[in-house]
């Protein structure tokens, strides 16, 4: 079995429900405000690039999951003297298309073990 195959059925099932939940929020809000207009969002253009990006090369795959890092590397720990003196949590949630991005990665890594059969538990 795919592993890329496997997971893109429960993805794109995910984002079917919650795309539809946003429109039906968006149409009981329009309801409520008549007024109320859509939203433009600036940043559509970018994630749809994102989205369509066909791995179909070693090299590229090898690259973007070098260059994409598979934990926030914002989130740490402040210690001192072995007490922690605060949490800095994870920022790349705020990043407008961390969920694009990610995505990508995870192509990548799914084309290097279903298509070329090479071990991706280094970018793991």
């Amino acid at each position: 079995m795919k592993v890329y195959h496997h997971t893109t059925k429960k993805i794109f099932l995910a984002s079917w429900v919650s795309i539809t939940q946003a429109q039906n929020d968006t149409q009981a809000a329009q309801i409520h405000h008549p007024s109320a207009k859509p939203q433009f969002d600036i940043l559509q253009p970018v994630r749809r690039r994102l989205d369509n990006i066909q791995i179909r090369d070693r090299q590229l795959a090898h690259r973007l999951c070098k260059l994409i890092p598979s934990q926030c590397p914002f989130e740490r720990d402040v210690k001192l003297f072995g007490k922690t003196l605060f949490h800095i949590p994870p920022m790349c949630k705020l990043n407008p298309v961390y969920e694009e991005v990610v995505s990508l990665r995870f192509r990548a890594l799914c084309y290097l073990a279903d298509e070329c059969g090479e071990d991706v538990t280094q970018y793991c």
